[in-house]
């Protein structure tokens, strides 16, 4: 049987509502998008940017080239037809879905799900740490085949599904979709190391240049928490937006 080819897709926009161009903010001489694909390429998987054909996101795409990290440019508010295309223009049988504003994700948690996905040997799994909550708001990803995706495009119609990707898949609404969560025994989910509002870029800017916490794994950074409790208090009135905000 042929090895299927499995990459990550990592969304990225200029554009955010409340900290615009954080992405390409910097922290310890380094974009939180370089932090970001530096941890992901961790994982041994090819890394894919996929961003908007908006002039604003030309700073990306510039990015992506001096990166060598391949690029696709889509539709900014249907995102679902971004990871469609380029999941198919780079022809991949498994999609891991991540977002950009996660400079500090695990590249080996996501190598370990992408491996017990694997073994699971079933494309209509749809393997996640994102909806039974147990990792750090910041470590998200998703692991589904290009055959729950495609029907996802083809077949989704609600404003949240385009703009959301996933939620076509993870609410099951074709009926056949197995989910599969990927958790940790000791909840961490209080802990958020995600980007969107100015506290989180103080606390990841610290974690980066006070603690090196880009060297650290997941674990680690999670012990850093737990001993640290003045660092988390940074952003931890910050409200998550939402689906559909």
């Amino acid at each position: 049987m042929a090895a299927k080819k499995v990459g990550v897709i990592s969304q990225a926009r200029m554009t955010s509502t409340r900290l615009p161009g954080k992405v390409l903010l910097q922290a310890g001489g380094k974009a939180m998008l370089q932090h970001h694909i530096d941890r992901l390429q961790a994982a041994g998987l090819q890394v894919y940017l996929a961003t908007t054909t908006n002039a604003t996101d030309n700073p990306i795409a510039a990015f992506s080239a001096e990166a060598s990290i391949p690029c696709f440019r889509g539709d900014e508010q249907n995102v679902l037809s971004r990871f469609y295309g380029c999941a198919v223009e780079h022809a991949l049988d498994i999609i891991v879905r991540v977002t950009s504003d996660c400079p500090l994700i695990d590249g080996q948690l996501v190598a370990d799900a992408v491996q017990q996905y694997l073994e699971l040997d079933d494309e209509h799994v749809y393997l996640s740490n994102a909806l039974v909550r147990t990792f750090p708001r910041g470590f998200d990803f998703e692991v589904f085949s290009f055959s729950l995706l495609q029907e996802a495009y083809e077949r989704a119609t609600r404003e949240e599904e385009l703009e959301h990707v996933t939620p076509y898949i993870n609410q099951n609404r074709s009926g056949h979709v197995q989910l599969q969560h990927y958790t940790r025994d000791q909840d961490a989910s209080q802990f958020r190391i995600t980007l969107d509002t100015p506290e989180d870029l103080e606390l990841i800017t610290v974690l980066i240049e006070q603690y090196q916490a880009q060297q650290m794994d997941g674990e680690q950074l999670i012990q850093l928490l737990e001993s640290h409790p003045e660092l988390p208090k940074i952003n931890a009135h910050v409200e998550q937006k939402k689906l559909g905000e």
